[in-house]
């Protein structure tokens, strides 16, 4: 806390006896999948093969399951983004083979495929947010068959969030983004990690991740407007993110929409933002949480169909993705990153549990002339016990 220089040191101090107790456990590390300038960081850590680690990941869940007296146990990542992890066929393509790799103590597996791992080996929902590829086709293909429930991936906290509603009602609009240029520094580890060439046998002289999670935000805005957009063609979108030490924890994020408007116009948008990077992530992290353990309750089954049993949610559970920069969503699925969309699919989901219809934008009953006079002319009582029952 007093390292991150996050909050205010009067702050700091009135949460100091709060958490002085807390003792975090050891965890991976493995110097090629982190910017080396992390390195003396690593000071708390699980040594031992792959699988020795795993184990050690599966007992820290049991011990603090019993310890805490929980019924369930959620694991979400925060530490370090990684390098992308290669997706080798035999390795780690399928859950059988993923599970021999660690066996084997294969290199390609990176400290966050072990946690999700381990994490689904326990029956633990693991979501992640960071924008590595810590959910390698093995990975989903052993949530699958354990039926356990994964999410991810990266936090959608300040930029991207802006930019999926901004780009949505662009497009939306009839108006065609051509240029969407986003621009950010930053001072905490998160924009040290990016700035910093990586181990050379990964073949990355830079985390890029960062960029890639973000730039993909757009797409299915783009390709939801055939009349805007020809097939392939989508707005020239860059992101540039530089490491500024001085700055801190308060992100300076800047962004312009370029766009173009009819009769040969264009029409440019310029955003500002300053914001604390951690104290926007922060309750990102508890929502997703307290989202996932919701959403791990529902059931669901077809009406008159005595016959059927109730079933859960599709294990890569694609709701949070209104949380999410790089939604994770079942194979051959559509991604969704437009905001509204994503909160409103949450929203009629938590309607649907106790018994309301979803949003209707219509209003016809304000807008047809012999349904605006059944409302005007029926009894109050009525009126209360039809809302009540969610009928129109």
């Amino acid at each position: 806390m007093e390292r991150a220089q996050v909050l205010e040191p009067v702050l700091q101090q009135q949460l100091k006896p709060h958490l002085i107790g807390l003792k975090p456990r050891p965890s991976i590390y493995f110097p090629e999948f982190i910017a080396a300038n992390q390195k003396s960081r690593a000071d708390n850590i699980i040594g031992g093969t792959k699988q020795e680690q795993v184990e050690k990941i599966m007992k820290d869940i049991s011990q603090f399951k019993k310890s805490t007296n929980v019924d369930k146990v959620i694991v979400l990542w925060t530490a370090n983004t990684e390098c992308f992890s290669n997706i080798i066929e035999g390795v780690n393509d399928t859950a059988e083979n993923l599970k021999s790799s660690i066996a084997k103590d294969n290199s390609e597996l990176s400290p966050s495929v072990l946690f999700a791992y381990a994490s689904i080996a326990m029956g633990c929902t693991y979501i992640n947010g960071s924008p590595q590829n810590t959910f390698v086709p093995g990975i989903i293909d052993y949530a699958e068959k354990q039926g356990v429930f994964i999410a991810g991936d990266d936090f959608k906290s300040g930029q991207t969030k802006i930019k999926s509603v901004l780009v949505d009602f662009l497009v939306g609009a009839g108006i065609k983004p051509v240029s969407i240029v986003s621009y950010n520094h930053l001072g905490n580890n998160d924009g040290k990690i990016c700035q910093h060439p990586n181990s050379l046998d990964r073949k990355s002289s830079n985390f890029s991740y960062f960029q890639i999670s973000k730039s993909n935000v757009v797409d299915d805005m783009v390709e939801s407007n055939d009349i805007l957009y020809k097939p392939g063609e989508k707005p020239d979108h860059v992101v540039v993110i530089k490491y500024v030490p001085y700055v801190g924890d308060s992100k300076r994020a800047l962004d312009e929409y370029t766009s173009e408007i009819m009769m040969g116009g264009s029409n440019t948008i310029v955003i500002h933002n300053t914001c604390e990077d951690s104290l926007l992530a922060t309750p990102i992290i508890l929502d997703l949480i307290i989202l996932a353990e919701l959403f791990s309750r529902i059931k669901i089954k077809r009406e008159n169909w005595s016959d059927e049993e109730y079933a859960s949610f599709h294990p890569v559970m694609s709701l949070l993705s209104y949380l999410c920069k790089a939604p994770l969503v079942p194979s051959g699925t559509p991604i969704v990153n437009a905001l509204s969309k994503q909160r409103s699919c949450i929203e009629n989901v938590m309607k649907a549990c106790i018994g309301l219809p979803p949003d209707n934008n219509m209003t016809l009953e304000h807008k047809v002339p012999f349904l605006m006079k059944d409302i005007s002319t029926e009894p109050k009582s009525k009126k209360l016990k039809r809302i009540e029952n969610g009928s129109n």
